[in-house]
């Protein structure tokens, strides 16, 4: 038995690992973030929250247009990783801030926009961060998450959890569309349609930036290895491991 939170795991996770994430080249680019640039240069000036930040590469990518950013995260090495790269930048209109995405610190409707990106499949309660984003949103703001989904299809969808799982002991889930769009709607955001992409993973750099262990490596590979062609087909899965997965950007307003 373990008495360690989530929280904790999270923390003990992506601590050790805030430099990798920081220059992965796969969060360090994408139509996505350009699109997040974008948004915030329509809105020259707006106050930002990055919920999540991890690597801080939406917080790098918008501040230059942006009144301030608020890059907010539990890991204080990442936040330290965050904070050193915008100094390097001259990015001084980043603010670092640690803590959880479901208990925010800032007073209701203190920000223009709420940005995430590939953060949610880690939270522990998506219902209550959505209402903390909800909270701290202004009439008239834009949310905008970004996050690997489900494919939706139980078959393909019991095969991403677990390879995520195994991957990162910190995965709590990836949601598929139409369970991000309730949850959000149950929020009090109204959501718009989805943009779906699909995003190539090198397998070797994606178990690399998390460290995975051994036995899991090889859980990985087996599974892969032995799973049916339709999963095989839907994730196009290479002979290294590599694999293609399913990921949205979903925009949503207050209501």
């Amino acid at each position: 038995m373990t008495d360690k939170s989530h929280e904790t795991v999270i923390a003990a996770q992506f601590g050790p690992r805030a430099a990798a994430y920081v220059a992965s080249p796969v969060h360090a680019q994408g139509e996505d973030l350009q699109e997040l640039a974008a948004l915030v240069r329509s809105r020259p000036g707006a106050r930002v929250l990055d919920l999540g930040c991890g690597g801080g590469h939406v917080s790098f990518t918008v501040a230059p247009w942006a009144g301030t950013v608020v890059a907010l995260d539990l890991s204080p090495d990442m936040l330290a990783a965050v904070a050193g790269v915008a100094a390097e930048r001259g990015l001084g209109n980043i603010v670092t801030e640690r803590g959880s995405v479901d208990d925010l610190s800032f007073d209701a409707a203190s920000f223009d926009l709420v940005l995430s990106r590939y953060s949610a499949h880690h939270w522990p309660d998506l219902a209550a961060a959505l209402a903390e984003a909800r909270r701290v949103i202004r009439p008239g703001g834009i949310a905008v998450f970004v996050d690997a989904v489900s494919p939706g299809p139980a078959l393909l969808d019991t095969h991403i959890q677990a390879i995520e799982l195994l991957r990162d002991p910190s995965h709590v889930r990836d949601y598929s569309v139409e369970e991000w769009r309730a949850a959000l709607a149950a929020a009090g955001f109204a959501p718009g349609q989805p943009i779906r992409r699909r995003l190539r993973l090198d397998f070797a750099s994606w178990i690399e930036r998390m460290r995975t262990v051994e036995p899991h490596i090889r859980a990985i590979r087996s599974l892969q290895g032995q799973v049916s062609a339709a999963v095989q087909q839907h994730f196009a899965i290479e002979p290294d491991g590599s694999f293609t997965l399913d990921t949205m950007s979903l925009a949503a307003v207050p209501v």
